[in-house]
């Protein structure tokens, strides 16, 4: 089963996204970038906001990375193997975001619940095309401000919410776990 996991599924790679998460984290993270608005203008937006998409594309890459035949007829349920992967991936991303921000593993674990349910009814290229779409329409259309004046983010936006945040906390984890719902039920194959 290490052989397969690390030959076919690869795995290996998420960890390895994960570094170069938190090397473009801090060796860029906080620069700006420009953001086109959807109703006109730019927006500028902190590099460090798109970094969970390189994770996200590492976990789909290793599920598309699949040997149906032995996978049906396996012994070992492979699904609970990959669910396993990716809850360890969003661990390891809360490791690092008590060194990078906490925003970043929370938008991992939105992202990545996103990602897996998409992948549940569509393929892996429409799960990251999902993926960098939310973000990009929350970036855009996400941004509000208190009749203090102070900058906020719309009730949806919950990438923008800070990371601090207690019911974008709660709704990530609500999503996360109808994300592995969804993967599960879309890898179990009757066996034979």
């Amino acid at each position: 089963m290490k052989l397969y996991f690390s030959v076919v599924r690869r795995w290996w790679i998420v960890p390895l996204a994960l570094l170069l998460l938190a090397v473009i984290c801090w060796v860029v993270g906080g620069t700006e970038v420009p953001v086109p608005a959807f109703l006109g203008g730019m927006v500028s937006t902190r590099v460090q906001y798109f970094t969970p998409l390189l994770v996200i594309g590492a976990v789909l890459y290793c599920l598309e990375r699949r040997l149906d035949a032995p996978e049906r007829t396996a012994v070992v349920r492979v699904d609970r193997w990959d669910l396993g992967a990716v809850t360890a991936a969003v661990t390891l991303s809360h490791l690092l975001g008590f060194v990078l921000g906490m925003d970043i593993p929370r938008n991992l674990m939105l992202l990545l619940a996103v990602a897996l349910v998409v992948r549940r009814v569509s393929n892996e290229a429409a799960a990251g095309a999902v993926c960098l779409l939310l973000l990009l329409i929350s970036a855009s259309l996400g941004r509000a401000f208190n009749p203090s004046g102070k900058p906020a983010a719309e009730w949806w936006a919950l990438t923008l919410y800070p990371s601090e945040s207690l019911p974008a906390w709660t709704a990530a984890l609500a999503l996360f776990a109808l994300g592995l719902l969804a993967s599960s039920r879309s890898q179990s194959a009757p066996r034979s």
